[in-house]
């Protein structure tokens, strides 16, 4: 039996490792998904941004909602876990001041795998961005997760894929995955076929995970997505002891 040496502690649970920030919305989060909790192989503590609706974060970037976004982020880190991140894209509003605002790794949006992405590549490539809506993904959104101007970017959106818009963006309250999963790939497909010099894909929208493997038989190319960020982080702050022999 193991013993431990534990700091004092004002909960009664632990070993919840990665909290993540999810927004005030209602729609099927399936396998994959960062808010289906059977997507990861560690446990996770999920906390609902009052407020954060899809309206108003993607639509609106409505700064009011840095208030809850830091108030989420602070219970989150007063409930043990050791870093926080998000279940959207677009929180990249809010990253720099959600970090300044605890004590814990903060990585609330996906698109801070963009400059790790470019520098991977050799140069004149460019980095393939799938997003919910590339209508709402502006320059402040590129600015606060560090995409310079220079990292060349192809941005393509999902905000007329009928499937996708309804059950998601407009949240219809039903969800057939299948049929995203062939509108995804449809524009994965043209995004390659129009940008020869692409040489990986960053899929921006949490709700895009499940389909990250049907996006890379598309394109044959390296597929980022926010459980490839999760996994990466986790990875980091829950250091296992190798075994094995030589």
């Amino acid at each position: 039996m193991a013993f431990y040496k534990v700091r004092s502690s004002t909960r009664s649970w632990d070993g919840e490792s990665i909290g993540i920030l999810i927004l005030d919305a209602c729609y099927p989060c399936v396998p994959g998904n960062v808010g289906n909790a059977t997507t990861y192989d560690f446990p996770v503590r999920y906390k609902e941004v009052r407020g954060a609706s899809i309206e108003r974060l993607l639509n609106e970037r409505d700064p009011s909602l840095l208030e809850p976004f830091v108030e989420a982020a602070r219970e989150l880190e007063a409930e043990g876990v050791r870093a926080i991140t998000g279940a959207c894209g677009f929180m990249a509003l809010f990253q720099r001041q959600v970090a300044q605002s605890v004590n814990i790794p903060v990585f609330i949006s996906s698109l801070l795998q963009v400059p790790f992405i470019y520098r991977m590549l050799p140069p004149g490539k460019k980095v393939g961005i799938i997003t919910a809506n590339k209508s709402c993904l502006t320059p402040e959104h590129f600015e606060s997760v560090g995409i310079t101007p220079e990292i060349p970017l192809a941005v393509y959106g999902m905000e007329d894929q009928y499937e996708f818009r309804s059950s998601i963006l407009e949240e219809k309250g039903t969800m057939d995955s299948d049929q995203i999963e062939k509108e995804v790939t449809g524009v994965a497909a043209r995004m390659k076929d129009e940008n020869p010099d692409l040489c990986a894909v960053l899929l921006e929208c949490s709700d895009l995970p499940p389909y990250a493997a049907a996006v890379q038989e598309v394109v044959d190319l390296p597929v980022f997505d926010f459980i490839t960020m999760i996994n990466h982080v986790h990875s980091a702050i829950r250091r296992k002891r190798y075994r094995g022999y030589m």
